[in-house]
C-alpha cells in the first residue's frame, strides 16, 4: 500500500517504513505526526482526491531536525557597481519514519498533524502556548486572593468606596466583619485611619453608619 501526500509545497509517494526528508516541521524528535494532504492511496484498489482523498492520512514518527546540505550563491559583480558577494544558506529539514498508511478514520485517530513550522496554524499555537501558561499560572493567585477572607467574613466590598485593595488592608489589619466596624469609637478610626492611610475615608464615607445597618 502506497500513498502520495504532499506538505512543504512538495510531493512525496511513500509506503510504510520509508525515510524522508521533508520542509522543517512543528515537531519534536520521537514525536508521532499526521500527514493529512493525502493527494492518492493506492494499494488494492486506488483513490484519487479532489484534491485530498477525505479521512485518509500517512503517520509517520520524527526520527530528528536536521539541516540539508550547503548551498552557496553567488552574486556577480555588475556594471557600475563594486560589489560581489558569496552567500551560503543550509535548508532546515525534519527527518520522519512513514510508521502507517490510513485509507480512513484519520479525523479520530488523536495523532498531532504534520504542520510546517512557519505555517500560520505553527505560529498561532506557539503565540497560545505562553496565554495557557500564564493563565495557569494566575488561577494559583486567584485561590491565594479568596483564601485571605477568613470564614465567617462579610464582604467588606459592600461599604462605599471600598474596593479589593482595601478589602485587603482590612483583612490584613484583622477587620473582617460589619459588627467590628460598627464598633469603632473616635479613637479607633483615628488609628485605622492613619495606620492604613485612609486619609480621612473612613468618616467622608461613613463606614460606621452604613456597617451598622450592614450588620443587622
Amino acid at each position: 500500500m502506497f500513498a502520495v501526500l504532499k506538505t512543504g509545497g512538495k510531493q512525496y509517494k511513500v509506503q510504510a517504513g520509508d525515510v524522508l526528508r521533508v520542509e522543517k516541521l512543528a515537531a519534536d524528535a520521537g514525536e508521532k505526526i499526521q500527514f493529512n494532504d493525502v493527494l492518492m492511496v493506492g494499494g488494492d484498489k486506488t483513490v484519487v482526491g479532489a484534491p485530498f482523498v477525505d479521512g485518509a492520512a500517512v503517520q509517520a514518527d520524527v526520527i530528528d531536525q536536521i539541516k540539508g546540505e550547503k548551498l552557496i550563491k553567488f552574486v556577480k559583480r555588475r556594471r557600475k557597481h563594486s560589489s560581489k558577494r558569496t552567500v551560503g544558506h543550509r535548508q532546515k529539514l525534519t527527518l520522519v519514519r512513514i510508521t502507517d498508511i490510513l485509507a480512513s478514520g484519520a479525523d479520530k485517530s488523536g495523532v498531532k498533524a504534520a504542520i510546517g513550522s512557519g505555517s500560520v496554524a505553527a505560529v498561532a499555537v506557539a503565540a497560545a502556548a505562553p496565554k495557557k501558561a500564564a493563565a495557569k499560572k494566575a488561577a494559583p493567585k486567584k485561590a491565594e486572593a479568596a483564601a485571605e477572607a477568613p470564614a465567617g467574613a462579610d464582604d467588606l466590598k459592600k461599604l462605599s468606596g471600598v474596593g479589593p485593595a482595601l478589602e485587603k488592608k482590612l483583612l490584613a489589619a484583622g477587620v473582617t466583619t460589619f459588627a467590628q466596624i460598627a464598633a469603632w469609637s473616635e479613637a479607633d478610626i483615628a488609628e485605622f485611619d492613619e495606620k492604613l492611610s485612609f486619609k480621612g475615608r473612613i468618616e467622608r464615607e461613613g463606614w460606621v453608619a452604613q456597617a451598622a445597618e450592614l450588620a443587622k
